[in-house]
């Protein structure tokens, strides 16, 4: 659990983006929990920033609505929740105006002087807004006097980080303005998942593990992050970036730095930023005329999900009719260090696929052919899945003997699960505890997010200039046929997925088969 025992300083949180659906699906349910938990200093003030006007009363019912809807546990104590409420206060501002940021400088600084800290508070700014806004609030903060205080200052930002290397590096240099990379906290919810985080303790803290993480035992590495639905209201957003800004630049490539990173010198944040970006350097990056070799990028057409009959990409709302946009993604990646050299990485991602889930699959090498308890070479590989959502766990499939036989060997599976029990934290809690203490370990390095985009660049260009084919993919489906094929010519498939934990020993079974 990252989520330490460790209660906050006193803060002030301003929120821009108030009324949006962000704050009311993640943010308030996750400071909710964290209060709830008796992890936030009694003296804390959230402030509110929204384009319309409203009473601090009509913003805490707003609040309250919001996490009867989505907080994983909800209000049983009235005491409680009044005491909560009290710390919520709202101010109406168009944020491209910087006369207008002195109304919230004068509820912050009313605050802190009621609290015996004014000009010496804590501040903590989550943009929780349009990318193309981050940018200006930033610098408008700093014009307005928002930034200085005697007390730490931290902005929250979430991806997109820029739409390329050239755009991210921009709004990267217009962001250091007003905070320091330091004072910068770049969210990928990705990294607040609880099994997401695990793969360090899994790795490193267990000698099953650490000796076989290499080329010398591991065969191959799938890591898939599947949705079944298709872009909703994200229309306009998904239709310019498409999977491969969506979800490949951000949260495939952390996933996979988690997975290939070397041990830490020390225990501390830029020990481990450092080996993240190790990884990104040691990434295979691809010529554009050999991607389509390595990478496919695919769109869903019309299929039936959950015995629904669904729309293709094209016909969805506020999607161009002619849109050259990918809604999917699978790629061979290597990562050319002396511990992977060889070993491929199979990502995909993709919207309207059959099953909604998030994991990771470590193969590890096949026993020799023809041993006396292998002599019909069918023998399956064991594999570690770290399966992150919907179910957070992980299991191993291993050989056993079947029981009553004499030598016949059948798959088993030993499974741990994380979330079966309530009181697992949502993402957004661990991460906005994290930036409240300071703790930047699971949040992305500026580095990071450059050298992602160098390495998407290329392929985005490709895709661009229409040098490599759109594949299509029916709804429900595993994507399109391309995908399999890009295994299919290494000698591998892609693992089945399984969100049901009692499909685990039948899924085993099947593995076995294949």
């Amino acid at each position: 659990m990252s989520i330490h025992i460790q209660k906050t300083e006193p803060f002030t949180l301003v929120i821009f983006g108030a009324t949006g659906d962000l704050s009311k699906r993640k943010l308030f349910p996750a400071l909710f929990m964290l209060f709830k938990n008796g992890l936030l200093n009694s003296d804390f003030t959230i402030v509110g920033v929204g384009r319309s006007e409203r009473t601090a009363e009509k913003f805490r019912m707003e609040v309250r609505d919001s996490i009867n809807q989505f907080a994983r546990l909800q209000v049983t104590d009235e005491s409680q929740w009044n005491e909560f409420a009290s710390r919520f206060f709202y101010a109406a501002a168009d944020v491209n105006n910087p006369v207008q940021y002195q109304g919230i400088k004068k509820t912050v600084e009313e605050r802190e002087q009621a609290l015996g800290v004014k000009g010496k508070g804590n501040r903590l700014f989550y943009l929780a807004i349009a990318p193309d806004l981050f940018a200006t609030v930033s610098l408008n903060l700093k014009k307005s006097g928002l930034t200085e205080t005697a007390g730490w200052k931290r902005l929250i930002i979430e991806k997109p980080i820029g739409h390329d290397y050239s755009s991210a590096k921009v709004l990267n240099e217009q962001i250091k303005q007003s905070f320091t990379e330091k004072e910068t906290y770049r969210i990928d919810h990705y990294l607040g998942k609880e099994m997401v985080q695990n793969i360090e303790v899994l790795r490193f803290a267990n000698s099953l593990f650490e000796p076989l993480w290499s080329h010398h035992f591991i065969e191959s590495v799938q890591i898939t992050a599947s949705e079944t639905v298709g872009v909703e209201d994200r229309a306009n957003y998904y239709d310019e970036a498409g999977a491969l800004r969506d979800m490949v630049q951000n949260h495939i490539l952390q996933m996979l730095m988690m997975v290939c990173m070397e041990p830490p010198s020390r225990l501390k944040t830029e020990a481990i930023h450092d080996e993240k970006v190790k990884v990104l350097r040691s990434l295979r990056r691809y010529q554009e005329d050999e991607i389509g070799n390595y990478v496919v990028r695919g769109q869903y057409v019309t299929g039936v999900i959950n015995g629904k009959q669904v729309p293709a990409y094209r016909d969805e709302k506020n999607v161009n009719p002619e849109s050259r946009t990918e809604t999917f993604v699978a790629a061979r990646l290597y990562v050319d260090n002396l511990r992977w050299a060889g070993v491929p990485f199979y990502i995909r991602t993709g919207k309207r696929m059959a099953e909604k889930a998030t994991e990771i699959v470590i193969q590890f090498k096949e026993m020799p052919k023809n041993l006396y308890f292998n002599k019909n070479n069918d023998l399956g590989p064991n594999l570690l899945v770290i399966s992150i959502h919907p179910m957070e766990g992980m299991y191993m499939t291993l050989n056993a003997k079947k029981p009553g036989s004499v030598d016949e060997i059948t798959p088993v599976a030993m499974e741990f699960c994380n979330n079966c029990e309530e009181g697992t934290p949502e993402a957004y809690e661990s991460l906005l505890h994290d930036a409240i203490i300071g703790d930047q370990t699971f949040f992305t390095h500026w580095e990071e997010v450059s050298l992602a985009w160098k390495f998407i660049d290329p392929i985005r260009r490709t895709w661009d200039q229409e040098k490599a084919p759109m594949e299509f993919y029916e709804s429900g489906s595993w994507g399109p046929q391309a995908a399999h094929e890009l295994l299919a010519g290494q000698g591998h498939k892609w693992w089945p997925i399984s969100t049901q934990r009692r499909h685990r020993i039948v899924r085993a079974r099947e593995m076995a088969k294949i």
